[in-house]
């Protein structure tokens, strides 16, 4: 979810185009977190994800984007608080792991950029080492840059305590001053090469003509039109005409639905605005579902409807709501569009829509795309950058990757 898909070519193609636009921009670009995040359901915030891909699926799986970055010359590399037994049997996770970090990534790859942890505050890489000393395995494992001490149970930050351990293993021997003179030259290596040294200092009153620029803006523009991809349009509702018409916007995201109710409108229709969370009570759904009755086409947009099992993901658990929600909206036999503003893998919990698109963003930019898919101002040309599975059913394949609907010209 957090990659640029499943297929390790498209990811590695896409990963060396991101490296060269940041550093067209003047940007440090950071490829994380290696060795590899990609195969868990652990999130290293709270736990400690073991991804259990053997050697041979590591290299080629999880290896290719990082050497593409690695041959790019990316400028930092961010560890995963992660354990990954066919790397590293030791059971340490690869932030503080000497032959992941320094064996691999150093030796193996030839990486000679920044090595920045992941935050040190995520349980990840708290779970079996205390605070003092996971610094000080950190830079003995090559890492440079140290992310984020956490603080303890008062607020109070560690950053000290966490000094003064490095201090003390290098006055013990344990860590030696060459070690860190390495990582202080990487440092700041990547400061000179950004111009960090010649121009230290942000012009803040630039800000308005690069950050929101228009110019800006089109090119996101530009990069959702080519995206939002029609996965499902078995009624043969789209396009749409435009023209006057009742429409229920219903779903997630107060700025979302709102957003999309003004694009409809600006097409004609008289659109109402239900917003209804992350996970909408029977109560909601009910109250929605009603609303729609009155309706000429509903909207429904959902927001990682998938989640509905307690997880340990630090974002609310959704529950059940969303895909319930549309479930309830498609029985009342009014026409329904899904748009899944962040995830494709949406419909598999509610397979009976009969119409879904996939945004992968709920920017303003990609949801004006979308409208102007639904009305057929823009070909729908996106392709899923990944398989959707069946849900409860990880074998069976729903949609293929690189599927995606047209229109009949």
């Amino acid at each position: 979810m957090r990659s640029f898909g499943s297929d390790p070519a498209l990811v590695s193609r896409m990963v060396t185009a991101q490296i060269d636009g940041y550093g067209a921009g003047g940007v440090a670009p950071t490829v994380k977190h290696f060795p590899g995040h990609g195969d868990t359901r652990t999130d290293s915030h709270t736990g400690v994800p073991r991804i259990e891909h053997t050697r041979e699926q590591w290299e080629r799986l999880d290896l290719p984007p990082f050497r593409a970055a690695v041959e790019r010359g990316v400028d930092a590399i961010m560890t995963g608080h992660l354990v990954v037994p066919a790397l590293d049997p030791s059971g340490d996770p690869a932030t503080l792991s000497r032959p992941i970090l320094t064996g691999i990534l150093r030796q193996r790859l030839g990486y000679r950029g920044v090595i920045v942890t992941d935050a040190l505050d995520m349980q990840g890489v708290r779970d079996t080492y205390g605070d003092d000393r996971i610094p000080v395995l950190a830079l003995k494992a090559g890492a440079d840059m140290l992310l984020k001490p956490p603080a303890d149970t008062a607020g109070t930050g560690l950053f000290p305590t966490q000094l003064r351990a490095v201090v003390e293993a290098v006055r013990g021997g344990e860590l030696s001053e060459r070690r860190l003179d390495e990582s202080v030259y990487r440092v700041l290596e990547l400061k000179r090469k950004r111009g960090l040294f010649r121009d230290p200092f942000a012009d803040e009153s630039k800000v308005d003509r690069i950050v929101g620029a228009p110019a800006h803006l089109a090119a996101a523009q530009r990069a959702t039109d080519r995206t939002t991809t029609l996965v499902k349009n078995d009624a043969g509702l789209l396009p749409l005409r435009p023209g006057a018409r009742d429409v229920l916007v219903a779903g997630w995201g107060a700025a979302t639905t709102r957003t999309l109710a003004d694009e409809l409108a600006r097409r004609g229709a008289a659109a109402t605005v239900r917003e209804t969370g992350l996970s909408p009570t029977r109560q909601t759904i009910d109250a929605t579902a009603a609303a729609a009755r009155d309706a000429d086409l509903v909207v429904a947009v959902t927001n990682r409807a998938w989640d509905a099992e307690p997880s340990t993901l630090t974002e609310p658990h959704n529950g059940p709501g969303q895909a319930d929600l549309v479930k309830a909206l498609v029985a009342t036999g009014k026409p329904v569009v899904v748009i899944a503003v962040r995830d494709p893998y949406d419909i598999a919990h509610f397979t009976e829509a009969p119409t879904y698109l996939a945004t992968y963003s709920y920017t303003a930019e990609a949801l004006r795309s979308a409208v102007k898919v639904l009305f057929g101002e823009l070909a729908p040309s996106g392709r899923l950058p990944v398989a959707i599975p069946a849900a409860g059913d990880s074998g069976r394949t729903l949609y293929p990757f690189g599927h995606g609907l047209g229109y009949a010209r």
